[in-house]
């Protein structure tokens, strides 16, 4: 059956908009499938490695449970170099450094630490920099502990900071800013946090005065 006069004139314009932009529209199509396979390559990909990067933490926790610093330290060298950027790397890290110090490595357990202040998020950077503060009071490096201290946490780490600087002062002998270090630490912790016990205990016994707590309206 003929086409029509209409019929004819759109199958013309159809022809004459492919030859001029047919070219040009395969090189985009070709683009977008490129990208899209990438896509799902990349997402498959990421699905790998985090079960691979899971299957590492839980290794390393049974390594450091059965106290083998050495397989530790491996593990943490391996999440480290494959899977840099998941919070695996973070964590595993975390994890090295505390079984590097009870190994009584603590150049180890610093360079786990600094690791994860340099390259974890803000959660782990907060937990890294307090413990590394710990470490800089068993060095007696106080003024770097002190330093250490003072840079940016998240809020809801003010009353361990706190503490941790009261701990450092009472090493300096510095008594009476360790008793504000300890009372800011109580202002920051509620009724509940179970680090309040302790910091009671510490500024008692160094003559402070534990303030009475509010009873509940």
């Amino acid at each position: 059956m003929a086409y029509d006069l209409e019929e004819q004139e759109q199958l013309a314009a159809m022809q004459a908009f492919w030859n001029k932009y047919g070219n040009m529209l395969m090189v985009v199509l070709i683009i977008a499938a490129g990208s899209y396979a990438g896509y799902t390559w990349m997402k498959r990909a990421e699905k790998v490695n985090a079960a691979e990067a899971s299957s590492l933490y839980t290794q390393i926790q049974s390594a450091a449970s059965a106290k083998d610093n050495a397989k530790v330290q491996r593990i943490a060298g391996d999440v480290r170099t494959k899977y840099a950027k998941s919070a695996y790397a973070a964590m595993t890290s975390l994890t090295a450094a505390k079984s590097a110090f009870d190994a009584n490595d603590l150049k180890g357990a610093k360079a786990h630490l600094q690791w994860v202040v340099e390259n974890g998020n803000d959660e782990y950077k907060s937990i890294a920099k307090l413990r590394l503060a710990g470490v800089l009071l068993d060095e007696k490096a106080y003024d770097e502990g002190l330093k250490l201290l003072a840079t940016p946490f998240l809020p809801h780490f003010a009353g361990p900071v706190a503490d941790r600087k009261g701990d450092i002062l009472v090493a300096q002998n510095k008594i009476a800013e360790a008793r504000g270090a300890y009372l800011a630490a109580l202002a920051a912790m509620d009724a509940k946090h179970p680090g309040r016990a302790l910091v009671q205990i510490k500024l008692e016994a160094i003559g402070g005065t534990v303030p009475e707590t509010k009873a509940a309206a």
